[in-house]
């Protein structure tokens, strides 16, 4: 008998605790036999200049099966890194049909968001017609017109954080280790992935190349308010200031650090 082999895509990038609960998930409920996290090389439909590398974002996928609670079931996948750019899911399913396919059967997992999608896909409609997709719950799209042949896990976990959050957070120096698992919160730390002096850096570029980037100043400013930095957080929601008079959360957050320092710094023996 065929091994229920079922297939989750994505940037994994990173992975966090919802994507492995979902792993879990479809294991409890005997959708399948095994899963595998295939780590995409990047989606054809979506650009992310904050996409960390291949054998990151798969060490990372690596760490968090490991750390879940079906680790020989729940594995991470390089499959895509070894074929053809850009990746197409059904060419990588008509590779794994070649390479497996006489013992494994394959379905998909994949969320509400890309579902929506599935008409943009290359070869969509083949892929609807021959491979059984579960789809979980994503806030904010509604699958009330989805197609009948989709199996819809309405009751599956919502997280209210994604790969986005976890980047964000991490970025701003935040504590990311609610939403990640120790391992991979420890490789980002090893590897210095989305830390705060990488994003202020991209931030330096893109207001060198655009003085009147407001939303990057401000963005700066936020950061050097995080870090303590006061003179260099008054410059920049001054400059915001300059170009936008009106900006409210730039005159509060000033008035907040004037605020500080006229706390703090009272006389001459505390400069």
């Amino acid at each position: 008998m065929k091994r229920r082999m079922m297939l989750y895509f994505g940037s994994f990038n990173p992975v966090h605790n919802g994507h492995t609960a979902l792993a879990e998930m479809v294991i409890e409920r005997d959708l399948c036999d095994e899963l595998a996290m295939i780590v995409s090389p990047r989606n054809p439909l979506k650009e992310d200049s904050m996409l960390a590398a291949e054998l990151d974002r798969f060490s990372m996928a690596e760490a968090a099966c490991a750390a879940s609670r079906y680790p020989e079931r729940i594995k991470a996948s390089a499959v895509e890194f070894l074929l053809p750019r850009p990746s197409y899911t059904i060419d990588t399913l008509r590779y794994l049909e070649q390479t497996c396919g006489q013992r494994m059967q394959f379905s998909i997992l994949m969320g509400a968001d890309l579902v929506l999608t599935l008409d943009r896909w290359k070869e969509g409609g083949a892929i609807l017609d021959r491979y059984p997709i579960y789809v979980y719950p994503r806030t904010g799209y509604d699958v009330s017109g989805i197609d009948s042949r989709v199996h819809y896990l309405a009751d599956a976990p919502v997280f209210d954080y994604s790969s986005t959050d976890v980047r964000k957070t991490l970025r701003s120096g935040g504590d990311a280790s609610s939403m990640i698992a120790p391992g991979v919160l420890k490789y980002i730390g090893e590897k210095g992935l989305w830390s705060t002096e990488e994003y202020l850096g991209q931030l330096d570029d893109m207001i060198a190349g655009n003085p009147s980037d407001t939303e990057s100043l401000m963005e700066r400013g936020r950061l050097f308010y995080r870090r303590n930095k006061w003179g260099e957080a008054l410059n920049d929601f001054g400059r915001v200031l300059e170009l936008q008079p009106g900006n409210v959360e730039a005159s509060r957050m000033r008035e907040m650090i004037n605020e500080i320092l006229e706390f703090r710094y009272t006389d001459i023996y505390n400069p």
